[in-house]
């Protein structure tokens, strides 16, 4: 029975390989929405799977057969929120430093997708962490409430309520150098 706990260590790592195997991408994806880098997003990857084998038959007790995938993220999540408490300390430069990576393309629809691509982006940044949180999990990661709602510890009404005002915050946020915009440009 798959909810059952393992009887031997080897039945325990073979549990754990398969959740590694099934929640690798979703953890990655999560970490690099948070962090915004390769690099730091494979650390995070890396140091939320370990703290999760550590926990892992404990979890498996507690989980009643639930999915793992909410704990995992709230894993990475704690992580990440450390990661961001450190980098403070000692900050770094931002990736509008780094300059160019590959040569501009030269369609103009995809220079404005991009364009509302980075305005999102820049946008979810600006929001409260709780709210950015649930963004993230919804649309990057594809979670559902309920998950949602595990993973951040709050009722399916409340994180409902959180995504609700999150979308709306955020259109306020995009929607608002649009408007800086078009006052700039009239006469004056």
């Amino acid at each position: 029975m798959a909810d059952e706990t393992p009887k031997s260590k080897a039945e325990l790592d073979a549990r754990f390989t398969e959740l590694y195997r099934t929640h690798l991408r979703d953890v990655y994806s999560y970490s690099y929405y948070r962090v915004g880098n390769h690099h730091d997003a494979e650390d995070l990857t890396e140091q939320t799977f370990l703290q999760a084998y550590r926990h892992f038959e404990r979890a498996l007790r507690e989980s009643n057969g639930r999915p793992l995938r909410p704990w995992l993220i709230r894993i990475a999540h704690n992580l990440a929120a450390n990661f961001y408490r450190d980098r403070s300390r000692k900050p770094e430069s931002t990736i509008e430093d780094a300059g160019m990576i590959s040569a501009p393309h030269t369609t103009e629809s995809l220079v404005e997708g991009r364009e509302e691509l980075k305005s999102i982006l820049a946008g979810v940044q600006q929001l409260p962490e709780d709210r950015r949180e649930a963004l993230i999990m919804r649309f990057a990661l594809g979670m559902d409430n309920r998950e949602i709602a595990r993973a951040l510890g709050r009722t399916d009404g409340a994180t409902k309520v959180l995504l609700h005002r999150a979308i709306r915050q955020l259109e306020g946020i995009v929607a608002e150098p649009a408007a800086a915009e078009a006052t700039v440009e009239a006469p004056g």
